[in-house]
């Protein structure tokens, strides 16, 4: 198997099937979601999916659904202020689930906290009109709220004709334990692939590894939807040093042991499907338990 065989191998052991168990259960909680909003808020909530499941990029070991909770930028039915209609929609539901903040989101757990649901619900209100760009709430630095665009968030991964490499970071960096967010971390792989689009995958991913090594220090990322307005930098100042040493680590892996040692074994559907033929076929029928005796 190839390098570029074995990354598609691990690919399709991240995707899900369309009638996967995790869809559907994403799907309900999602639905449910939803009806708690549209219950207190009525049509003043426009609710959207957004997040990797739009824009093609979710993989097993780390996905969510985005829900965004957008209000017309005349209503005040959630609050009058962006830090007001954050934290009405945030109570809103607390009265039927556990929630975390999570940066701009709220995470929506089961009331135990056992459950995560893989839910974030995004609360904003529109600029202008009812569709466009968006003010959301902002808990840390100077400024209370950034403004940026969902679809073109959307678009901008959707399009960017790395997503494959993309998805892979994003298994990387979960099974490597560095604490960045997904779309920092989406638009730092595109801006270093921008240029290799065409290029074999296990190409692009070594490249943005060396990247990652070498040019830690100068690493950038911007809000397509505002990239003038919007500091993403403390987002990737976080995590420069473990971005750098990570890659180091893995470059010298993929060197001295190969990918496997980075993603683990696979096997190739043809190879799969062959073992357990081979099991039906050789494996010694067993006794019906009430046969015995």
């Amino acid at each position: 198997m190839t390098p570029d065989e074995y990354l598609q191998a691990v690919l399709t052991g991240q995707a899900f099937a369309p009638d996967s168990p995790e869809l559907a259960d994403l799907q309900t909680h999602g639905s449910e979601v939803k009806a708690v909003l549209s219950k207190k808020f009525g049509t003043a909530a426009r609710l959207r999916e957004a997040g990797s499941k739009k824009k093609g990029t979710m993989i097993r070991e780390s996905y969510d659904l985005d829900l965004a909770c957008y209000f017309p930028h005349d209503d005040n039915s959630a609050g009058e202020t962006i830090p007001e209609i954050y934290e009405n929609v945030e109570g809103t539901l607390q009265e039927e689930y556990l929630v975390v903040r999570k940066g701009c989101a709220v995470r929506v757990w089961d009331r135990s906290g056992q459950v995560d649901f893989h839910v974030d619900v995004v609360p904003g209100r529109f600029v202008e009109d009812d569709d466009g760009d968006v003010f959301l709430y902002l808990s840390s630095g100077d400024k209370n709220r950034l403004r940026t665009n969902l679809d073109v968030h959307i678009a901008h991964v959707r399009d960017s004709g790395v997503r494959e490499a993309i998805k892979l970071g994003k298994l990387w960096r979960t099974r490597n334990l560095i604490p960045m967010k997904t779309f920092p971390l989406e638009l730092l792989v595109i801006d270093l692939l921008k240029d290799m689009t065409s290029s074999a995958l296990s190409e692009q991913l070594m490249h943005v590894w060396i990247q990652f090594r070498d040019e830690a220090d100068n690493l950038s990322a911007e809000d397509p939807a505002n990239p003038s307005g919007n500091d993403l930098s403390e987002l990737v100042d976080a995590v420069r040093l473990q971005l750098s040493s990570v890659a180091a680590a893995t470059l010298r892996t993929v060197e001295n042991n190969g990918w496997e040692a980075v993603f683990g074994e696979v096997q190739e559907k043809a190879q799969r499907a062959e073992s357990l033929r081979h099991i039906a076929t050789s494996s010694p029928a067993r006794q019906k338990p009430w046969a015995c005796g």
